[in-house]
C-alpha cells in the first residue's frame, strides 16, 4: 500500500517551472483546437486539439519535480539525478574545471524519458565553477558522450577544500540544459540545482581517495540514494 501511495505522490508531483511555457502552450493549443473542432465540425481540429493535449499530458509527466529527502547524516554523496548508473571508472576530470588530470571515480546516470529530470547537488558546499561545453547530442547511455556531447560542468568545494564535480549532458533527444547556480553559490546535499530537457546523463566526479558505493545498473533516486561516503 506504502508503495503504491508513493508511486501516486510521484506521478502527481508538482512541475518544475521550465514546464510553465510548455503547459501554456499544449493547454491553450488543446482547449482552442477542441473548441474550433467541435464549432466547424472539423475532425482535423478536433485531432490536433487532442494530440496537444497528451503533450500537456506527458509535459506533466516529464516535469514533476516531487520533493526529496537527503540522509541525516553529513559527509556522505547523494546521487545527483534520477536513472540507471551506466557505468563507474575512474577518468581525469573534466577540462573545463580544471581540477587537474589525476583520474577519479566517476559514476555516469542514464535518464529516460520516463525518469524525473530534475538534478540535484550531490553534496553540501559552494560552486567554485560553472562552464558549459557546445557538442553533439549522441545517445547519452554512450560512454563517449561524456566529452563529445553538450554539456554543462560544476564543481563543488566542500568544507575540507576538497573537490566534487558534476556535469549535466545533452542526450539524443534532450536539446536544452538548464543551470540554476553561479560561482559562490551555496549548495545543500539534495537542493535543486537544475534540469535537462528530454532525456539525458549526469556524470558525478569524486574526490581523489573516494570509492563509489553503487555499481553499474543500479537504479537512482536523486537527492536520496547514497553513491560514496566521504569521510572515512
Amino acid at each position: 500500500m506504502m508503495s503504491l501511495i508513493s508511486s501516486i505522490k510521484l506521478v502527481l508531483a508538482r512541475p518544475h517551472p521550465e514546464s510553465y511555457r510548455f503547459l501554456l502552450a499544449s493547454g491553450a493549443a488543446t482547449a482552442l483546437g477542441r473548441y474550433l473542432g467541435r464549432r466547424l465540425n472539423c475532425p482535423v481540429l478536433r485531432g490536433a486539439g487532442t494530440a496537444s493535449g497528451l503533450f500537456f499530458a506527458f509535459c506533466l509527466y516529464f516535469f514533476r519535480d516531487p520533493q526529496r529527502t537527503p540522509p541525516p547524516r553529513e559527509g556522505l554523496a547523494v546521487a545527483p539525478a534520477d536513472g540507471r548508473v551506466v557505468s563507474v571508472e575512474k577518468v581525469a576530470p573534466p577540462v573545463e574545471l580544471a581540477m587537474g588530470d589525476t583520474p577519479v571515480w566517476r559514476i555516469a546516470t542514464f535518464l529516460s524519458v520516463l525518469d524525473v529530470h530534475v538534478n540535484r547537488s550531490p553534496v553540501a558546499g559552494s560552486v567554485a565553477r560553472v562552464a558549459y561545453h557546445p557538442g553533439k547530442f549522441l545517445n547519452a547511455s554512450l560512454d563517449k558522450a561524456s566529452t563529445e556531447n553538450e554539456r554543462n560542468a560544476i564543481s563543488i568545494v566542500l568544507p575540507d577544500g576538497r573537490m566534487v564535480a558534476v556535469v549535466q549532458i545533452a542526450g539524443l533527444i534532450a536539446r536544452r540544459i538548464v543551470c540554476s547556480v553561479k560561482p559562490g553559490d551555496a549548495l545543500e546535499a539534495g537542493e535543486r540545482f537544475g534540469l535537462i530537457r528530454f532525456g539525458s546523463r549526469t556524470d558525478l566526479y569524486l574526490p581523489p581517495g573516494v570509492t563509489p558505493l553503487v555499481s553499474a545498473g543500479q537504479t537512482m533516486i536523486g537527492g536520496e540514494t547514497v553513491m560514496a561516503q566521504l569521510d572515512g
